[in-house]
């Protein structure tokens, strides 16, 4: 399992846009995907659990990645937190 906690930078948090394309990322993923907000957890390829995180500007994503592909998985959702929150 891999792991990694992200500060949301975005002034408007996890919203529509982002929480959309980090699903469909995820999609895309071998592995299971978690992410955890404000005490919830989601599963990553469920948009309506990924929105329901609620997470704002200022609070921390974190990022559990298990599966075949969890290196290159967890990367890549690195590098999208980095470009889009």
């Amino acid at each position: 399992m891999k792991e990694f906690t992200y500060v949301i930078q975005d002034a408007e948090g996890l919203h529509a846009r982002p929480a959309g394309l980090i699903v469909k990322l995820a999609q895309a993923m071998e592995s299971k995907v978690t992410l955890a907000a404000n005490g919830k957890t989601a599963d990553c390829k469920r948009l309506f659990a990924v929105m329901k995180l609620a997470a704002k500007c200022g609070q921390a994503l974190h990022v559990s990645v298990e599966g075949g592909d969890e290196e290159a998985a967890c990367q890549a959702l690195q590098d999208f937190c980095r470009a889009e929150l």
